[in-house]
């Protein structure tokens, strides 16, 4: 009769501790499931205006290619607070439909616009970047990731100047 109650008490811390491990690895498995989903927060002294690079998928199928007319841009200098709005104009000179699946940047004080729907072989498009200084002084440089169906499929082009202190300040 003693080694029964000795194998159910046994049975029974074995199911106590088996049970905390599916516990622990299930909260293990939705911390990661959570960090996935949610963006991270920034580091101690990392800036503020720095986002972690998000994966964007690149559109399925035939790859193209792309040209710009010109990736660099000086805006020169500017005052603290003014915006500072490009215009790069692209090309799609492959032979396949040229689709812009993702146009990004690194901080939000740079907002980039373009065209959603696909760029025919031979024909043109625009991507406007606009920059705004508010809160930003000395030499600024921004980089536009733009993901498409091309190899590779991330094209960067740059916007860069120099922000002095608003007058007054």
């Amino acid at each position: 009769m003693c080694n029964v109650m000795k194998a159910l008490l046994f049975s029974g811390v074995l199911a106590v501790v088996l049970g905390s491990c599916q516990n622990t690895n299930k909260s293990v498995r939705d911390a990661a499931v959570q960090s996935l989903e949610e963006p991270a927060a920034p580091q101690p002294g990392q800036p503020q205006d720095m986002v972690t690079p998000v994966q964007t998928p690149v559109p399925a199928g035939p790859v193209t290619t792309i040209a710009f007319t010109e990736d660099n841009f000086n805006f020169g200098t500017v005052a603290a607070g003014e915006k500072v709005k490009h215009v790069f104009k692209f090309k799609n000179t492959g032979s396949e439909p040229l689709i812009l699946s993702d146009v990004r940047t690194t901080c939000g004080c740079t907002v980039p616009t373009w065209p959603r729907e696909p760029i025919a072989p031979g024909k043109s498009g625009e991507i406007v970047v606009q920059f705004d200084s508010t809160g930003k002084s000395g030499a600024q440089s921004r980089r536009v990731t733009i993901v498409a169906n091309t190899n590779p499929p991330e094209t960067f082009v740059n916007i860069e100047g120099e922000v002095t202190p608003a007058p007054g300040n």
